[in-house]
């Protein structure tokens, strides 16, 4: 049986952190290309999470991760 996962901001910005640090997507592209890592059954739900949070699919993934801090600065 495949558990569905329930997405919250944390685990959202978590998920995006790890996306831009792999290098797969990048801080300036639209936070709609998230769709691609995330199974389209729960696609649903990750919108009303972000729809709460006051995200729309259009604004960019470094708005969603927010600013990054480096300890070695």
């Amino acid at each position: 049986m495949i558990q569905s996962v329930q997405y919250s901001m944390a685990l959202l910005e978590d998920e995006a952190r790890q996306l831009v640090y792999k290098g797969a997507v990048s801080r300036s592209q639209p936070i709609y290309v998230l769709c691609q890592y995330i199974p389209a059954r729960e696609w649903a739900g990750v919108e009303c999470v972000l729809e709460t949070n006051g995200f729309l699919l259009r604004d960019r993934v470094g708005d969603l991760i927010g600013r990054e801090e480096w300890d070695n600065d």
